[in-house]
């Protein structure tokens, strides 16, 4: 979208913290992370400068799937602490300056939401048309194999469909089967879930996170899939920004944000989302959200069998995917930029050298990200260049599609145990779930209990704590990014081009707004790269990732490995 500097929305130039209340910081000794430990540590994210906190789940929750699967709206979980405690971390925010959005999970709720239990009480409750409920497959017996409803495959790996052997339907779960799907096709849905929005509005918080909201509307036919391989279908067309998804988006912002639209942040998690649907869903005239989550990047590590198939990056893919969302967002809609988040493993052991070169490579992706046009986001840990946990064992893991995932591959006879494990280590969500490592002590001071999952050993090394102390460091060098992007509205607002798209170790473009042009570059290699570079005969030197960085005496661009820099170009 293109605005000027004095009609940009806040969120434009604001950087957004993600913090994952289990695993952030633990107030009370008994080895999970609540909202008093986020409190404590409201400085941190102050120093660090971001304008928004985005909080996982906090919700009451049986936590099948570590707390997206909710069993009441309009409270907290005792795990997590109060609404008391919710409330204080509210005031400390909106003190400093900083806004809290909360995350939204409505395309499912609990099995053990009242709302479920209601529905799947009898045949003819008045809620049992709050979910999907159908009768076995035409012919056949409930329960017996094959006699789901469609062929549908679960997000977490098994039929996406439960029998509830007292009525003798089946109810749809496109995640865990104590997560069934809300039916956005009843209206009375639909209001209950503004009206909860609305109440959290009412009380204090800045917006939300909607978890995988455009899957929210399914094709009422519920139409079987395509069978890749295996017993279960792709269901995905029938659900995926389905047909009537831009429509209950549009209801959502009249119903919920109209009116007070311009304090608050809207980002919707699409997978499967494609970038002409993105520019429809963030277009500001449509009124839809704000920004999407966008799923083609972290997927282009992905081999034939999925997440858990690893293949190595490969930069022109990464540059060509950005590149596109860049180009296809410029005058209608708005990106979010992100690396790492509570599904995704650590990026600088993804994409990066954890090891020689873990500060280069961190804080080299760290510029290249926050260097784009669209927002930031940062997951905790982050910030500090924490890295996947390195587990060994089948039993370290929690992560309930890890679990899911071993175990259906186990039964199909694909995979060996040794790679299972390389797949989970290199791709789990647990990686990204390790607690906090705030300092050298025990447990990196995330708890004087036992850590709900264990910290990683490297936390000695790699905790806050040293990192504050230390100018050169992953902290302050996202620091001094987030910085960056509230002085400079080039960094918020300016045009990109791409440069050296076919390089295959160099990222390169440009950011510029008027007569002011940035040059950003950075090295995906642990080689020095010399590249040509018109732009940077007579650049200056806006930021470096190495304390001794500064600026080319000509066109030619010499990049030590891992190398990052920002160049102020001669115009």
């Amino acid at each position: 979208m293109t605005w000027t500097v004095e009609d940009a929305p806040w969120w434009t130039s604001a950087v957004v913290y993600q913090v994952y209340p289990r695993s952030f910081a633990d107030s009370d000794g008994d080895g999970v992370g609540d909202l008093r430990g986020v409190l404590d540590h409201v400085d941190h994210l102050a120093e660090l400068g971001v304008d928004v906190v985005w909080l996982s789940p906090i919700y009451p929750s049986p936590q099948d799937d570590n707390g997206y699967d909710i069993s009441d709206y309009r409270d907290v979980d005792p795990t997590f602490g109060t609404l008391a405690d919710l409330d204080a971390l509210l005031a400390a925010l909106h003190g400093r300056g900083m806004r809290l959005v909360m995350d939204l999970v409505v395309n499912h709720t609990s099995d053990e939401h009242p709302w479920f239990v209601e529905s799947r009480s009898s045949a003819d409750n008045p809620k049992r048309d709050w979910y999907w409920w159908r009768p076995p497959r035409h012919g056949m017996a409930a329960g017996a194999p094959g006699a789901e409803p469609t062929n549908w495959r679960s997000f977490f790996s098994g039929p996406s469909w439960e029998l509830d052997e007292a009525t003798g339907e089946y109810y749809l779960h496109l995640f865990s089967r104590k997560q069934p799907d809300l039916n956005w096709e009843n209206p009375e849905v639909r209001e209950a879930v503004y009206d909860m929005m609305r109440w959290w509005l009412d009380r204090g918080v800045d917006g939300f996170r909607m978890d995988v909201i455009n899957v929210v509307s399914k094709d009422p036919a519920l139409p079987d899939g395509p069978v890749h391989d295996g017993l279960w279908g792709d269901g995905s067309a029938a659900y995926t920004n389905g047909p009537r998804i831009h429509e209950f988006l549009a209801e959502m912002h009249r119903e919920v944000f109209a009116g007070r639209s311009d304090r608050l942040l809207t980002v919707g998690e699409m997978p499967g989302v494609t970038v002409e649907h993105a520019r429809l869903f963030t277009d500001p005239a449509r009124a839809e959200v704000d920004m999407v989550f966008q799923f083609e990047h972290v997927g282009l590590d992905h081999g034939p069998g999925g997440k858990f198939d690893v293949r190595p990056l490969r930069l022109t893919d990464l540059k060509a995917s950005f590149g596109r969302w860049q180009a296809e967002l410029a005058d209608v809609g708005w990106n979010s930029l992100y690396w790492n988040n509570h599904d995704q493993p650590r990026v600088v052991s993804r994409f990066g050298d954890d090891g020689r070169y873990r500060r280069e490579s961190a804080t080299m992706l760290a510029t290249v990200l926050h260097l784009h046009r669209g927002t930031p986001y940062v997951y905790q840990g982050e910030e500090l260049g924490m890295t996947n946990a390195g587990f060994t064992s089948f039993d370290d893991y929690r992560d309930i599609e890890s679990l899911r995932h071993v175990a259906d591959a186990r039964v199909a006879g694909h995979s060996t145990d040794e790679d299972l494990l390389a797949g989970l280590a290199a791709m789990g969500r647990d990686n990204a779930r390790t607690p906090m490592q705030w300092d050298a002590s025990p447990h990196a001071g995330f708890t004087t209990g036992t850590p709900w999952l264990p910290v990683n050993p490297n936390h000695t090394q790699i905790n806050a704590a040293q990192q504050r102390a230390d100018e050169t460091s992953v902290f302050h060098h996202y620091r001094r990014l987030v910085a960056l992007r509230h002085d400079e509205p080039v960094v918020a607002l300016g045009d990109f081009t791409m440069l050296l798209p076919d390089h295959e170790h160099v990222y390169a473009f440009t950011r510029t707004l008027g007569d002011d042009t940035l040059l950003v570059l950075g090295s995906f290699s642990g080689d020095e790269q010399r590249v040509e570079v018109d732009d940077a005969a007579g650049s200056a030197l806006v930021l470096g990732n190495y304390p001794d960085a500064s600026a080319p005496a000509d066109g030619t661009v010499v990049l030590r490995p891992w190398e990052a820099l920002v160049l102020r170009t001669r115009r």
